[in-house]
């Protein structure tokens, strides 16, 4: 038989080898891609939220913990300096020394002032120097867009708007029980000191409020907890802001802090601070011109 005819048996170790008749085999088992995945998942990575431009913003909980402390000390600072200059020298009432101080312009309306330019000056330097971006339309001074329809918004549309608002908030306003001696009462009593009061709650106001309100609180909140609560919540702020003025009355607090909402809402659809500005400045025009024409220029002031 030709030996090349045969089938070679496999060589393996016979029972007289030095060799161990059996060796641990070496495996290699190639993972393919897809089971490699499979086996060890990746984490996911969740994909930033975007937000609309209107809510696209550089500042966040420090920097409010920051502005608040500022507001804080700009308040105190100002009011004690104010007052350590024009307090009176003889010693006076509680009451006596309001009214005292409601006379003086410089301290009833000039303290206001004043906080309303440093809060100006923070926002400008920490917003718009430090981090090299465009102060007003960082927040949120811009153009009113037009409609989905491309059809545009006129912007004496909210500015009448506001003047509706406001008779709106006088009728309301006329049916409540309100506290006598309210601090904005006191105002009325010096005509120099209302006039002032009057210009400035139509000329710097509603920059400063709106700048604060619907510019910087607004598209932070928003991004944190949605638009209609921060829209809430931000009418609530701006209705306790202006308790003091009207002696705490937990009403006209409410009736305060439905037009803040409603200045909100204006904002939150329109995306921009410019339109709610424009309302603010209708509403507050409406009621200063009222109350110079209905009191002679404050020279007859009713006695509620």
């Amino acid at each position: 038989m030709n030996p090349l005819d045969e089938t070679q048996p496999s060589q393996q170790p016979g029972p007289d080898s030095d060799t161990p008749s059996t060796q641990p085999e070496t495996t290699t088992t190639l993972i393919a891609p897809q089971e490699q995945s499979a086996s060890f998942p990746l984490p996911e990575i969740a994909p930033a939220r975007v937000y609309p431009p209107d809510l696209e913003i550089s500042w966040s909980w420090p920097h409010l913990t920051v502005f608040l402390l500022f507001l804080f000390i700009s308040l105190i600072g100002v009011q004690g300096a104010l007052l350590a200059i024009y307090a009176p020298h003889q010693k006076l009432s509680t009451q006596q020394l309001e009214e005292y101080m409601m006379s003086k312009p410089q301290v009833a309306i000039g303290s206001t002032i004043l906080v309303y330019g440093l809060v100006l000056l923070f926002l400008y330097v920490t917003l718009g120097r430090l981090r090299g971006q465009p102060f007003w339309s960082t927040l949120g001074w811009r153009k009113i867009a037009p409609k989905a329809d491309g059809q545009r918004r006129h912007p004496l549309l909210y500015f009448f708007t506001g003047v509706g608002l406001s008779l709106i908030v006088v009728a309301i306003a006329s049916q409540l029980t309100t506290p006598e001696n309210a601090p904005i009462e006191q105002v009325f009593k010096f005509k120099v000191t209302a006039m002032l009061f009057v210009a400035t709650a139509m000329l710097i106001a509603p920059v400063a409020e709106e700048t604060v309100f619907r510019g910087y609180l607004y598209p932070m909140f928003a991004r944190w907890v949605g638009v209609v609560p921060s829209i809430l919540f931000t009418g609530f702020l701006f209705g306790l802001m202006h308790g003091p003025q009207l002696g705490g009355a937990k009403s006209l607090i409410v009736v305060m802090s439905c037009v803040g909402m409603v200045f909100t809402w204006i904002r939150a659809r329109t995306g921009s601070v410019f339109a709610s500005y424009l309302m603010h400045f209708g509403y507050n025009s409406f009621i200063g011109v009222s109350l110079i024409l209905s009191t002679h220029g404050f020279t007859q002031i009713p006695a509620h």
